[in-house]
């Protein structure tokens, strides 16, 4: 299932602006505000819906993460991507995302559906933890990533990457829910 609109609007738990509802929306506003309430995650450290874009054969795509956590110095940590269907089918596309998100490589990515996760290393490409207790608290999430030193990839390893993570998402690109599924025009 892609993403489309639903024709109403609902109000964004991180921005406080009204937004689009989606197939997805009220999913990815649940998971924002699990890391906030729940986990500790201050509301600023979060930005939502923000494109990793990627370049195959000198054509820009790119694929909407839905959270991205950063820390004090404004570098990515953690991404968040809901998924719909089996968790665990979407263990391989995250790890690419990790890995070439700009400012990464992200040393980590959860995968969830609401219900369930996956904890993974975007590095090692190793899962860490399963289920919705896998998903760091803040205070865990800057200890587990305090000597994090990133290292960009090689232009060769980039583009295999970016060529396998093009087959995970390619789909997207010109079909009939490629706009719903991006972010919307900036004003």
């Amino acid at each position: 299932m892609h993403e489309v609109s639903l024709g109403g609007t609902l109000r964004d738990y991180l921005s406080g602006e009204v937004i689009d509802e989606t197939t997805y929306e009220e999913f990815r506003q649940a998971l924002a505000k699990l890391l906030v309430e729940e986990l500790g995650y201050p509301r600023e450290s979060l930005k939502a819906k923000v494109d990793l874009c990627f370049e195959i054969e000198g054509e820009e795509m790119c694929r909407t993460i839905d959270l991205v956590v950063y820390d004090k110095d404004s570098m990515p940590i953690m991404m968040v991507m809901f998924c719909a269907g089996d968790v665990g089918s979407y263990e391989r596309e995250a790890v690419c995302a990790g890995k070439l998100f700009q400012g990464g490589p992200v040393p980590y990515v959860v995968i969830s559906d609401s219900i369930d996760a996956f904890l993974l290393d975007a590095i090692s490409g190793e899962t860490l933890a399963h289920g919705m207790r896998a998903i760091p608290s803040h205070e865990d999430l800057l200890r587990m990533t305090s000597d994090y030193v990133r290292t960009p990839l090689p232009a060769e390893k980039r583009a295999k990457i970016e060529r396998i993570f093009y087959t995970y998402t390619g789909f997207l690109q010109g079909t009939c829910c490629s706009e719903s599924c991006s972010l919307p025009p900036k004003k």
